[in-house]
């Protein structure tokens, strides 16, 4: 491993210390760089990007291999790395947010897949997000969302089991949050809130959205609630980020 070199004022040093793999944290400077258009169409040679951050060849190499793992970047024998221009899918945030009509147009197949559910005690913020007692009964769903058979999101959402027992079932069938809420008497429901943010992707959402390590994703929680105004749905949401952009309404 060379020496640690100091980072130019446009780019930070690479931390050694701080938890995260140096060529993980290369990674995501590459990304933002490839975000910017300061790297438009190919990468700079490895022994360019080894100088930059200060790294050997070999730690640019393993960024560079996470990146094309994901479908960031290509590499091309005798040529070098090019950036692999694909068009993000969409994804508008406003009163009535749906996933399928979100992605109309964007997608022709689009459907939610049931990973796992559970009815368990409900922690503090779940109860005070959906207006329940601390401790009260909860249903929670895990689920990802396709696009042509891509996963585009991962959700872990919570809802009133008194209220919506064997909503699981009818999102099993249906693959929609809207159909199955349907299906128990909910006719139409409303974002009452929405806080956006930014981190990097757990390891089951790594498995599930079909990420390398590394990877970024937009995280969405929110709350949804009735005609009346009553939650019905307190829910978090992970995209992948190199996939799909927010447009908050």
């Amino acid at each position: 491993m060379s020496s640690q070199k100091s980072g130019t004022a446009a780019e930070p040093a690479m931390e050694r210390r701080n938890g995260i793999s140096l060529w993980r944290q290369i990674a995501d400077q590459i990304r933002l760089a490839i975000g910017s258009g300061e790297f438009a169409d190919r990468l700079p040679p490895e022994v360019v990007l080894a100088a930059r951050f200060g790294v050997n060849r070999h730690t640019v190499r393993s960024a560079i291999a996470a990146l094309e793992q994901e479908g960031v970047l290509r590499a091309e024998q005798g040529r070098g790395t090019f950036v692999k221009r694909k068009q993000k899918l969409a994804y508008p945030i406003g009163v009535r947010t749906r996933f399928s009509e979100g992605l109309r147009g964007q997608a022709r197949d689009r459907r939610g897949v049931l990973l796992d559910h559970a009815v368990e005690a409900s922690d503090q913020r779940t109860a005070e997000a959906l207006n329940l007692a601390a401790g009260s009964q909860v249903l929670r769903l895990e689920t990802v969302s396709e696009a042509d058979g891509r996963p585009v999101s991962r959700a872990t959402s919570f809802f009133d089991v008194a209220r919506f027992s064997g909503l699981e079932n009818h999102y099993r069938d249906s693959g929609s949050i809207t159909i199955a809420l349907k299906s128990l008497g909910i006719l139409d429901y409303f974002r009452r809130m929405t806080l956006i943010s930014a981190r990097h992707a757990s390891a089951s959402d790594l498995s599930d959205l079909r990420l390398s390590p590394g990877a970024i994703v937009l995280v969405t929680v929110y709350v949804n609630v009735d005609a009346e105004g009553v939650p019905i749905q307190y829910s978090e949401t992970r995209f992948a980020a190199d996939l799909v952009e927010l447009s908050v309404n």
